[in-house]
């Protein structure tokens, strides 16, 4: 089992990244996990099976504000996820990845001090709460288990449904 879990984020309007903040990015949300998962595979494949479980972010699938550089990176952990599937599945390697969104991690909590902007992201949550980081391990563990065995190349958010209801605003003037 493999577990890709570390990740760099810095928030900066374009117009304003630099080139040192787009390699930190990708040097440890994108180059680090093939990496790691270019050395774990080769007893995976030895072995005939293995879990792989990319933790990437809700802003690999959607895009917010000041995140290029960030949201980028994790769009392509994404695609690495369902690329890694296709050729690790004939070694009986399953990869997915889960894309939590805003986390109570102290991180997050910093990052979502300001009640405007938590207030804003709440609003578009059908459950109405953050993630608590116990439920993206318990994500994590599932598609790590054999329960899990035909799940493979699956990009998994985990976010009280805000990417999967797409929740679609109108000005009460639907035509």
């Amino acid at each position: 089992m493999l577990v890709n879990n570390a990740a760099y984020a810095k928030c900066t309007p374009l117009g304003e990244i630099t080139e040192q903040e787009c390699d930190d990015h990708y040097s440890l949300n994108v180059k680090a996990i093939i990496n790691v998962t270019q050395c774990v595979t080769v007893g995976m494949k030895q072995r005939r099976s293995g879990s792989i479980v990319n933790v990437s972010s809700l802003a690999g699938l959607v895009g917010y504000k000041d995140h290029l550089v960030y949201g980028s990176s994790k769009a392509a952990v994404d695609l690495m996820t369902k690329i890694m599937a296709l050729e690790l599945g004939p070694f009986n390697i399953r990869v997915n990845s889960i894309n939590p969104g805003v986390t109570n991690t102290e991180m997050a909590k910093v990052g979502w001090s300001d009640p405007e902007r938590r207030d804003w992201m709440l609003s578009r949550c059908p459950l109405g709460r953050f993630n608590e980081p116990v439920e993206i391990a318990q994500a994590v563990l599932f598609l790590l288990n054999h329960k899990s065995g035909l799940i493979n190349g699956v990009n998994l958010p985990i976010d009280g449904g805000i990417f999967s209801t797409r929740i679609i605003e109108f000005d009460n003037k639907c035509h």
